[in-house]
């Protein structure tokens, strides 16, 4: 596994659990808002230091009885074939584990739900269907983004859908989301971070919806979801 980052300790990415998260190199995307621009984009990921699987092991050990999982995210994990191995090794260890992706490769998604290999599975719901490849910057099928999203519905694992409210996202976009995913178990959206860099600049002249806006659309479509908040 190519990892480039560790966090040692986090309250809030692994609902209800201390987990470490552990960042994967690369990813088949290019969302314009996207700020892990280290872990994606080729020129910066050749300068991005990488933690070897048998540093990051000797850590998860010593972390026994401290830690109860692990987040694995990216980049996107998924693009990894020896993601299953990967996680069996920190289950093995006695550590829940928690994917987050993007949705785009739905058999590795089933591998790991039928194998027992994850725990929590967290799928970016990037924008409505007809936005997708501007908001992935890719030719996207999204037959394939319909069959994770299909699998984590099944309900055989814990998961959650989650959107980015992105610059140029509108209300109809949000509900066009819901009405697409829904009836689910839990959709929460997250406010971008302008704080850091991302790949198109650019994006950001476009008009972002307002936290008192999420706050009306939320009450629109939490009739679909168990849980569904502002993140």
């Amino acid at each position: 596994m190519e990892i480039g980052g560790l966090q040692k300790t986090t309250l809030i990415d692994y609902p209800g659990c201390i987990a470490a998260t552990v960042f994967t190199i690369g990813c088949n995307f290019r969302c314009p808002f996207c700020y892990a621009t280290e872990l994606v984009l080729l020129e910066k990921i050749k300068d991005q230091p990488r933690i070897s699987e048998k540093d990051f092991f000797e850590f998860l050990t010593s972390k026994k009885g401290l830690l109860d999982g692990v987040c694995i995210c990216g980049g996107e994990p998924t693009i990894h074939k020896d993601l299953p191995q990967f996680c069996q090794k920190i289950k093995k260890l006695g550590f829940l584990v928690k994917l987050d992706t993007n949705g785009s490769n739905p058999d590795i998604v089933k591998k790991l739900i039928d194998e027992k290999l994850v725990d929590y599975i967290a799928m970016d719901i990037k924008s409505p269907k007809e936005k997708y490849e501007i908001y992935t910057n890719k030719k996207i099928d999204l037959s394939l983004i319909e069959k994770s999203i299909n699998l984590l519905k099944e309900n055989r694992i814990d998961y959650e859908f989650r959107t980015t409210v992105a610059p140029g996202l509108e209300k109809e976009d949000i509900i066009n989301i819901a009405q697409w995913i829904g009836p689910a178990k839990k959709y929460f959206l997250q406010e971008m971070n302008e704080q850091k860099a991302i790949i198109e600049p650019d994006i950001l002249s476009l008009p972002v919806l307002k936290k008192e806006d999420l706050i009306q659309i939320i009450k629109l479509i939490k009739p679909k979801f168990e849980i569904c908040q502002l993140r």
